[in-house]
C-alpha cells in the first residue's frame, strides 16, 4: 500500500500594516492602522502630529544662530503685488561666507521691498544693496542675545508640545466615542489609547531632541 503524506495546514499569519513616522522611519505595526474602525482616525492623528513637528522644524530652521543661514529669512514675507511672498520664492538666497547672506532677486525692481522687509523684521539685520544684489551681514550674537534665543526656543517647543497633546486628547475622545457606540471593544479602546500615547511620546521626544541640538548651535561661540 502506498502511504499518503499528511498535509499540514499552517495557521494564517496576519501582518499589521507598517507605520511611518514623520522622519520617514518605519515603525512597528500599527494596531489602529490595521483596524477598519480606527484606520481613518489613526491617519488623521498621525497627519496632525506630523504637521506639528514639521511646524516646529520650520521654526527651528528660521531661528538665528551665530552663523549665517538662508533659512534665517524663511519667516520674512515681502509685499509683492499685494501678496505676502517669502523671500526664497522671489530670489536666490545663499551664504557665501559664514557671516553673510546673499540675496539675488529674480526681479531687480523688488530689491528695495526686500530690504525694507528685512529691516522691519526682529532679526536685527542691516541689509546692504547695490541695486541688484542684497548682502545681509550676520553679526555675532552677544551672550545675552543667545540666552534670549534659547528662551524663545523653549517657548516654541512648549507650544508645539501642547499642539501634539491636543491631538492626543482629540484622539482619545474619538476612541471613547467609538467604544460607547460599540464600534470597537473596550480592549480595542485600551490598546488604541496606548498607541496614541506612544505616538505622542515619540513626537514630543523628537522635538525635544531637535531643540537640544538647536540650542547647542545657538550657544556655540
Amino acid at each position: 500500500m502506498v502511504g499518503h503524506s499528511a498535509v499540514v495546514a499552517l495557521p494564517q499569519v496576519v501582518e499589521l500594516p507598517l507605520a511611518i513616522d514623520s522622519m520617514g522611519v518605519v515603525m512597528a505595526g500599527s494596531f489602529m492602522a490595521g483596524n477598519p474602525a480606527t484606520k481613518s482616525l489613526y491617519a488623521d492623528l498621525k497627519r496632525r502630529m506630523d504637521q506639528a513637528v514639521a511646524g516646529f522644524q520650520s521654526n527651528l530652521a528660521s531661528t538665528r544662530t551665530g552663523r549665517a543661514s538662508a533659512h534665517m529669512l524663511d519667516a520674512i514675507k515681502v509685499d509683492y503685488y499685494g501678496t505676502p511672498t517669502p523671500i526664497t520664492q522671489m530670489a536666490q538666497v545663499s551664504t557665501p561666507e559664514a557671516q553673510t547672506i546673499l540675496i539675488q532677486p529674480y526681479d531687480p525692481s523688488i530689491v528695495k521691498e526686500i530690504e525694507k522687509a528685512i529691516q522691519a523684521s526682529d532679526l536685527g539685520f542691516n541689509p546692504l544693496s547695490d541695486g541688484k544684489l542684497i548682502r545681509v551681514p550676520v553679526p555675532p550674537m552677544t551672550e545675552e542675545r543667545r540666552r534670549e534665543v534659547v528662551k524663545h526656543l523653549n517657548r516654541v517647543l512648549e507650544e508645539h508640545r501642547t499642539a501634539v497633546r491636543n491631538v492626543r486628547r482629540d484622539g482619545n475622545d474619538a476612541l471613547k466615542k467609538l467604544a460607547k457606540e460599540k464600534k470597537i471593544s473596550e480592549d480595542d479602546e485600551k490598546r488604541a489609547i496606548e498607541e496614541v500615547q506612544k505616538m505622542t511620546d515619540e513626537e514630543i521626544r523628537r522635538m525635544e531632541e531637535l531643540s537640544r541640538k538647536k540650542e547647542a548651535d545657538v550657544m556655540q561661540i
